[in-house]
């Protein structure tokens, strides 16, 4: 025979600490994707300060072969952008800048560690977000295509000088095509994880070139990486960046 204090005495063992139901039934922290292209994340809970999450692929990670291997892909997005996504959560905890977005992160925190983390976050997020499966002859078209023509000439000409700057960067890095305040497009170099949206420029697209981007697929040669990721370019994804 159990009693009414025998029986309450038994589904007190069996029930966890009050805590781990609390996590069980409501997540600490519930969120959205609203854009992955610039990683904007809505967090739901008002009471809690949104943290940067990791962009979701929009192709299977063997969909850029053979311009980019997927044993690339596993590495350089699964390992190494985790690990900067990761780190500068880490690092704008309890600080001012807990609670922005990537974009304002680039702009705003100091240059170290914060800038560094920050930037290659973003970096990533629009490298790996501009890609799709690899089209022979790609090219661009439409507004994106007239904007390339009105600032360089012809797209052959806009690739020829964005292969040198990104071939001819010293180390590691970047290289950007940007939109100016005018509207303009340009090309620039931005050393280790630097962005252009640091220097008021609209970061459009943008090639890595530190060798955990390319060293499995080409070893040192870089030149080569670049000619090929022009077919892997979403035109389209790239476009819509532009303001």
């Amino acid at each position: 025979f159990i009693n009414s204090q025998n029986k309450e005495a038994m589904i007190a063992m069996e029930m966890p600490p009050m805590p781990y139901v609390e996590q069980a039934l409501e997540p600490e922290v519930s969120f959205r994707l609203v854009k992955s292209e610039r990683n904007q994340v809505i967090n739901n809970k008002n009471n809690k300060k949104m943290k940067i999450q990791m962009p979701v692929l929009p192709y299977a990670t063997n969909a850029l072969e053979p311009v980019i291997s997927e044993q690339t892909i596993n590495f350089h997005y699964g390992k190494h952008l985790q690990n900067y996504v990761n780190t500068i959560n880490g690092l704008v905890e309890g600080t001012e800048f807990e609670g922005k977005n990537l974009e304002e992160l680039v702009k705003t925190v100091p240059e170290g560690p914060m800038y560094n983390n920050a930037g290659q976050s973003l970096n990533h997020t629009l490298y790996f977000l501009q890609f799709m499966a690899p089209v022979k002859d790609n090219a661009p078209k439409g507004k994106i295509a007239d904007a390339i023509n009105a600032a360089f000439g012809s797209f052959e000409e806009f690739k020829k000088q964005f292969g040198q700057a990104a071939t001819s960067l010293f180390g590691s890095g970047w290289a950007w095509l940007s939109q100016d305040k005018d509207g303009k497009l340009v090309i620039t170099k931005e050393a280790n994880g630097g962005n252009p949206l640091r220097s008021g420029l609209n970061p459009l697209m943008g090639i890595d070139v530190w060798e955990h981007a390319y060293y499995l697929d080409y070893q040192n040669r870089r030149a080569d990486h670049i000619s090929a990721v022009w077919e892997i370019i979403n035109w389209e994804v790239v476009e819509g960046r532009l303001k």
